[in-house]
């Protein structure tokens, strides 16, 4: 990666800053709760693996493969979720591992993604994201559609969505009044 990593990201009410060793248990207690990960790939293991796991990643961040970045409420630094940004190659990446939990404060989920996909397509220039998603998660694929993607195909399991740096930037106006209207609240 020929930019620096953003190692935190502020927004208005939440925060991203980059995954550690030290969020282990967190992510695993998270990826393990049922109440959120009905819709996501099934992990097993220790709090231990996802340390090792963890310490795997800090080497694919450092190559600039992918960036994990959890969540986090401005205010109080109280962590509320998770989103990665992985399989970055040329000018392309996968966006996921998004999950927010009962801490999150309100639109925790625009503000995040926008955050998330600022970091893609202004600070790395990244022109292209994929995102795949369960074909019953019907709340993040709504979410999906009203953020801009579109849809590119399906399989068995999953739809698949595709959202570009243009359409990220026509957007940009509503995703900062939607924002800025809630700042005011």
């Amino acid at each position: 990666m020929t930019v620096p990593l953003l190692k935190s990201v502020d927004g208005r009410r939440v925060s991203l800053r980059l995954v550690t060793p030290d969020d282990a248990a967190y992510i695993q207690g998270l990826r393990l709760d049922p109440r959120y990960n009905s819709h996501l790939s099934k992990i097993t293991g220790t709090v231990n693996d996802q340390r090792v796991w963890i310490d795997d990643y800090k080497l694919r961040e450092s190559l600039g493969k992918e960036l994990y970045y959890i969540i986090a409420r401005r205010l109080d630094s109280v962590p509320c979720g998770l989103v990665r940004l992985y399989n970055i190659v040329s000018d392309r990446f996968t966006w996921g591992s998004w999950i927010l939990d009962e801490n999150k404060p309100s639109k925790a989920a625009l503000e995040s993604a926008v955050l998330s996909f600022g970091v893609a397509f202004e600070h790395l220039a990244l022109a292209i994201g994929h995102i795949d998603v369960r074909k019953q998660n019907s709340h993040a694929i709504g979410f999906y559609r009203r953020f801009g993607m579109r849809e590119t195909h399906q399989d068995e399991f999953n739809i698949y969505f595709e959202y570009s740096k243009e359409a990220y930037e026509q957007l940009w106006p509503s995703y900062e009044a939607v924002l800025s209207r809630w700042d005011m609240q």
